[in-house]
């Protein structure tokens, strides 16, 4: 084997099969690597001991393989990938769960729903993009002093305090078989938009100042992409690593939807 079994009690060799790619326009490969783990490993420290060590099972040597990471501690959302068949952060995959025996095998692959970047890298710009038409923010001009805030009921602030939680890490995304792979931007604005971002649009339509674009919003969500697209899956719910209710937000949203449209029918505006 490429790395050598260590002998400490806690400590085992796994295999590490993962699925390279050079770049975006270069074909797939696996590679796999043997790699020594300890007791409270996650898939972020395996990714860094191959980096350190980028020598395969036949004892070839290839490149450190590429992947996003930033807090280490399931806040930021960059690490996603795909571990064993199921999307997730790689910060938090203990390997005790994956692969508690020595021998165990651990697959490594890269989201489908975006483009590769390279290796366990991809782009999540549509995402983002999507935030952006959705005017997924509070619209505060200025940065002199505005007073107190508006007031807000323990029930709405404890309901807003999960959605907040989101950090856009695209698990739902991955999940969810409404949302597919698009590498054409100008498809973005007709593509579904995902749950990600219909949760955080009910999150700003919430806000008593950011609901002043509670009809930007919701005339969005009511076009193509929007939430009339989602299939009712639960996909979303299922994978999100914050326990989002998506579901609910999904079901509020169309509720909105449903009756901003009615009242656009009636108003003429």
């Amino acid at each position: 084997m490429a790395a050598e079994a260590s002998t400490g009690m806690n400590e085992r060799v796994i295999r590490v099969r993962l699925k390279r790619q050079d770049g975006p326009d270069a074909r797939p490969r696996w590679e796999s690597f043997d790699v020594p783990v300890g007791t409270g490993s996650n898939v972020t420290s395996v990714l860094q001991w191959i980096c350190a060590h980028p020598v395969t099972v036949e004892g070839k040597n290839t490149t450190p393989p590429v992947y996003d990471s930033g807090c280490l501690e399931e806040v930021c959302g960059s690490c996603t990938m795909v571990v064993n068949g199921r999307v997730r952060q790689a910060c938090s995959a203990l390997i005790d769960h994956y692969c508690p025996k020595d021998g165990d095998e651990l697959t490594l692959e890269p989201m489908t729903k975006f483009p590769v970047v390279r290796d366990l890298s991809v782009d999540r710009s549509r995402l983002f993009s999507n935030l952006e038409r959705m005017r997924a923010w509070v619209p505060v001009d200025g940065t002199y002093d505005l007073g107190a805030g508006p007031e807000e009921t323990p029930e709405a602030q404890q309901t807003r305090y999960v959605l907040s939680t989101c950090m856009s890490c695209g698990c739902c995304l991955e999940a969810c078989p409404q949302y597919t792979l698009e590498t054409d931007e100008e498809a973005w604005d007709r593509a579904f938009v995902g749950a990600a971002v219909i949760s955080q649009a009910r999150y700003f339509n919430m806000h008593e100042t950011g609901s002043s674009l509670k009809k930007v919003r919701l005339t969005e969500l009511s076009g193509p992409g929007g939430v009339s697209d989602c299939g009712n899956a639960q996909n979303c719910v299922n994978v999100c690593p914050k326990e989002i209710p998506l579901t609910e937000s999904i079901a509020a949203i169309g509720r909105q939807v449903t009756a901003h449209n009615i009242r656009q029918f009636f108003s003429g505006d």
